[in-house]
């Protein structure tokens, strides 16, 4: 779109009035961030303004220098579950999942029954975690302080959970290809149902607190709407599209981890305002409550990696016994794995929308390209969109609804 038709359809947003008003003003332009609380992360903002109104916004990205897709290329495709989950801090289950069921397919590798399920497990909570930080930095970013302290009580007791598991509160790196680095300990089930029980209990809090407050309403109702056409255009996914009344969740339309065999709802919004996205996260938490009490159900003992030595690492009690058992070790820990020549990409449903890893292999032991498939990158997008012909306040509530991650943008 040209300037010309952007200054017209900018005009026809603000109305006829405003919109000739703007031709007849001097346009103010402000920086927002890169060091800024309400950008996330260091995103900055260039945000013309016409009085208190925006007129134009334009994201500048790049200041993380991660190059993750670039470092992939350089290490084997066991080490870079490490840069996965850093690519999305809050929500680093879904990467983790994203890349080693990519890589899978690449190899054909048989996961475990167990291993599936507990990445399902995590991969709710990590949801969850995600979520809650939302519901807490997205009512800071409105001036509700309360709501902040209730979520990140939740969130506390999540990464207990994770830490307990894999030792990180952060960044676990705990998906291997071919099932997971360890098993769970066996009080953490119940330590995960007990925690479903204190969120069922938090979300109802959470409700209370601001989905009745009037000075919440005029904030969000209304605001930053966008349309579902617009949505699909702008290839917006997760709950930013659902919101918008787009029933798209991979996990129901391109299922994975054995997802088919779930029962949860795929929860919409014909609003595709500010308030619909909050109210999609507050609705998300049920599905995901319902659908980790359900893994925690179908989960049986049994082994959690693949039994294929070329691919997952032998026990460690075979390597005093068993001389093949230290070759393989050796092989694995040293060069790694060497899948066939091909390229694949398994797009999963994380907490910001669709996530995945698209990986070229040349029959080496490290990836020959990949490219990550970020939804923060994508729905982005869609905040110039939102913010023309609102005001500047109204800016801040769009970003949080949006909900990006600037690792997952700047990757």
């Amino acid at each position: 779109m040209g300037p010309d038709h952007q200054e017209s359809d900018r005009a026809e947003r603000l109305g006829a009035d405003e919109g000739e008003a703007l031709m007849h003003t001097e346009i103010m332009s402000l920086n927002v961030g890169p060091q800024h609380p309400s950008t996330h992360g260091v995103l900055r903002l260039v945000v013309d303004m016409d009085g208190e109104y925006v007129v134009k916004v334009t994201p500048h990205m790049g200041y993380l220098h991660t190059g993750f897709e670039k470092t992939f290329e350089h290490r084997t495709y066991q080490q870079g579950v490490t840069y996965a989950p850093r690519t999305d801090y809050l929500h680093c289950f879904g990467h983790e999942l994203a890349y080693v069921l990519s890589v899978e397919k690449l190899l054909s590798a048989q996961v475990p029954e167990r291993a599936t399920t507990v990445r399902v497990i995590l991969h709710e909570l990590g949801r969850i975690h995600s979520h809650l930080v939302f519901v807490g930095t997205g009512l800071l970013d409105l001036g509700a302080l309360t709501p902040f302290f209730y979520a990140f009580r939740e969130k506390e007791a999540l990464v207990d959970l994770f830490e307990a598991v894999c030792g990180y509160r952060m960044n676990q790196g705990y998906f291997r290809v071919g099932g997971l680095s360890r098993d769970i300990p066996d009080d953490w089930p119940a330590r995960v149902a007990k925690f479903l029980d204190q969120m069922d209990r938090g979300v109802d809090e959470y409700s209370t607190l601001f989905s009745q407050n009037p000075i919440f309403l005029d904030r969000a109702k209304g605001v930053g709407v966008i349309p579902a056409d617009v949505a699909l255009d702008l290839g917006l996914t997760g709950p930013n599209l659902r919101a918008s009344g787009v029933p798209l969740d991979h996990r129901k339309d391109n299922p994975y981890c054995g997802y088919e065999q779930y029962d949860f709802n795929v929860v919409t919004s014909q609003d595709g305002d500010s308030l619909a996205r909050f109210n999609m996260r507050l609705l998300e938490f049920r599905e995901s409550i319902k659908i980790v009490r359900q893994a925690l159900k179908l989960l049986k003992p049994g082994p959690v990696k693949d039994p294929n030595r070329k691919i997952s690492l032998p026990p460690r009690h075979e390597l005093e016994t068993s001389m093949e058992a230290v070759i393989h070790h050796f092989k694995l820990v040293t060069e790694g794995f060497h899948p066939p020549t091909g390229e694949v990409y398994v797009p999963v449903e994380s907490a910001r929308g669709e996530v995945g890893y698209y990986i070229v292999s040349d029959g080496g032991s490290m990836p020959y390209r990949v490219k990550i498939r970020a939804p923060s990158f994508v729905n982005l997008q869609a905040l110039e969109y939102a913010c023309v012909g609102a005001q500047f306040a109204d800016l801040i509530t769009i970003l949080a609804t949006i909900d990006p991650v600037l690792g997952d943008v700047d990757r």
